[in-house]
């Protein structure tokens, strides 16, 4: 299983873990990455996120996510990658990404 989302809507992370695994034998592990809007910047003291708007170019956005799964794939013998990158207007605390 190999998927690539842009999307504005949010995710179920534990449906996304279960979807990778369901049915397989082979699969030994699961590891995942969950990507957060925070509210302190690293800029400096002070600083603070009320919200972020995330851009994306449709059809240059999922290749590019793709070129980085091709690399990714033989690199760490996976089985199969889910990626989720969402965008739109995102305040604290909201998903962003999950691979």
């Amino acid at each position: 299983m190999n998927t690539i989302s842009v999307q504005e809507a949010d995710f179920d992370v534990g449906a996304e873990i279960e979807a990778l695994s369901a049915g397989r034998a082979d699969v030994g592990a699961v590891a995942s990455f969950v990507g957060l809007v925070r509210a302190d910047t690293l800029a400096g003291e002070g600083d603070h996120v009320s919200a972020m708007t995330l851009e994306h170019y449709p059809g240059m956005t999922e290749k590019a996510l793709a070129d980085i799964v091709a690399q990714a794939k033989p690199r760490w013998s996976l089985l199969g990658v889910r990626v989720i990158h969402r965008c739109g207007r995102r305040e604290p605390t909201g998903r962003i990404v999950f691979v």
